[in-house]
């Protein structure tokens, strides 16, 4: 069996460079290497597909670790995602329905129908309402964002090997870095997201829902 088919240091590597290209999909367009559309058809799609193919390699012709580390990553990232998004709910319906106090009120969830948009190839800009986007648009946003939580999941597990022998605060580590590091890209800017405190500490908490969700999970199912 090949080592870059199998969960060694080198399987383990290209299985997270191959779920790192959905975040990359989204960095590519603010840093003008190539439009988030081309980078979802010619890289994005792609490595999805190979990935997924390694994995079902796995399962029916190896010794099944790399098929398991990924399903589990992707599992614990789908749970952690929803967890993630219900905990930002309430100040997505303050910001919606204008109810509450002020510090209740965040778009957080304005960004998918752009990712969406950006995908499609369609423009837009930031002073642009939800319901002026396409139901296309709003659906491959919302599979997208899935994407990243399924995907930073699957990077999490490629980055402790085995789950079970790591204290799950590591998946908080990385979710709360994940988060600190988009801070620093043009994220907030692109979107026309206002960042003041209020928001890093939404999003932060936010996060540390996810790690805790993906941790827990992913140290639970590999014992």
């Amino acid at each position: 069996m090949s080592p870059w088919v199998s969960w060694t240091p080198r399987g383990r590597a290209l299985v997270f460079l191959l779920a790192a290209a959905s975040i990359w999909c989204l960095l590519a367009e603010f840093y003008g290497l190539c439009s988030m559309q081309a980078f979802t058809f010619a890289i994005l799609l792609p490595a999805t597909a190979l990935l997924t193919g390694i994995a079902w390699h796995d399962r029916t012709r190896g010794d099944g670790r790399l098929w398991r580390a990924v399903r589990v990553g992707a599992l614990g990232g789908l749970l952690a995602v929803c967890a993630y998004d219900l905990f930002r709910l309430p100040w997505v319906l303050g910001a919606s329905e204008a109810m509450g106090p002020a510090w209740m009120r965040l778009p957080l969830f304005k960004v998918f129908p752009r990712f969406g948009a950006m995908i499609l190839g369609l423009p837009f800009t930031p002073q642009m309402t939800d319901a002026q986007f396409s139901l296309a648009a709003h659906g491959i946003g919302w599979a997208y964002h899935v994407s990243n939580g399924i995907t930073f999941g699957i990077m999490y597990l490629a980055l402790v090997g085995n789950a079970s022998r790591r204290h799950w605060l590591w998946a908080v580590a990385l979710a709360a870095g994940l988060e600190l590091a988009m801070l620093f890209t043009p994220y907030t800017g692109f979107f026309g997201i206002p960042l003041t405190a209020l928001f890093v500490a939404v999003t932060l908490a936010a996060h540390g829902i996810f790690g805790t969700a993906l941790g827990l999970y992913a140290k639970r199912v590999s014992a």
